[in-house]
């Protein structure tokens, strides 16, 4: 069922305070303001020299045929509907990780170059499945990996809960759509995540991602993605901090037998 984000005035202020959308308070006059903001406004914080800008989405727009991924790299035009929360969330995540959204339009246009506009292929999809629910997650601590790996969703939000709060593993989240999803209270909300496991200090997860990306040795089929219940982090869910959520809450699937998943990026 596709989801339907509330209207602006009917947003339940509590959902600014809580994981996903309070990590993105540098963005929340936007958010939370009693207007949208404007193209013009959107643009005055682009990084400097940020080649790609944000234009309106109108039938004038639209006219010149061109795909939504072809705009971008041919013109630097990222279309933007105005007044609405998806494409604002997108906006908030091109001024965030100008990097990541480079690099997966570059490959984007790739495939459109031997696919075409009509057909799409498997890295497609699953460029296009980071882009909307995307998480990058960083692991420091092996057996957390062996937890995700098994599902064992209990063990890896509960028994091991301050991992996610010691820095054992940290996420940067990328996807807009799990954003525009987290409007709603209590939403259980799921990633589609890049793992990296990183030794001491590491390197930098989102530049890391962004690099394997662009050359093509990541997000070249769907199932490289993770599945990752974000609702069990503490403070994602109202009834995160409870232990029966974490035995019983639907998000927590099982892994399906014979489903393996890439070694993670080494950092």
């Amino acid at each position: 069922m596709r989801y339907i984000a509330p209207p602006r005035d009917s947003v339940a202020p509590e959902v600014f305070a809580r994981w996903p959308l309070c990590g993105w308070r540098d963005y929340g006059a936007w958010m939370q303001g009693a207007r949208w903001p404007s193209i013009d406004e959107l643009n005055a914080v682009r990084p400097v020299g940020q080649r790609e800008r944000f234009v309106a989405q109108t039938l004038e727009l639209l006219k010149d045929g061109l795909h939504y991924e072809q705009r971008i790299a041919e013109r630097g035009e990222i279309a933007t509907r105005e007044a609405n929360w998806h494409d604002l969330f997108n906006a908030m995540a091109w001024l965030r990780y100008p990097m990541l959204k480079r690099a997966l339009n570059a490959r984007q246009m790739a495939d459109i170059a031997v696919m075409g506009t009509q057909e799409r292929s498997r890295a497609q999809y699953a460029l296009t499945h980071f882009d909307e629910a995307g998480v990058i997650v960083t692991l420091r601590d092996r057996t957390l990996l062996d937890l995700w790996d098994a599902h064992d969703w209990y063990g890896l939000f509960w028994r091991e809960r301050a991992a996610w709060q010691d820095g054992r593993a940290t996420l940067h989240l990328f996807g807009h759509a799990l954003l525009e999803h987290a409007l709603t209270p209590g939403k259980l909300l799921v990633g589609k995540a890049l793992a990296c496991l990183a030794t001491d200090d590491g390197g930098d997860a989102v530049a890391e991602c962004a690099q394997g990306i662009a050359a093509g040795r990541l997000l070249c089929d769907p199932l490289e993605l993770r599945p990752l219940p974000l609702a069990g982090l503490p403070g994602w869910h109202p009834e995160s901090d409870m232990e029966t959520f974490h035995r019983h809450t639907p998000c927590y699937q099982p892994r399906r037998e014979g489903r393996k998943y890439p070694a993670p990026l080494a950092l």
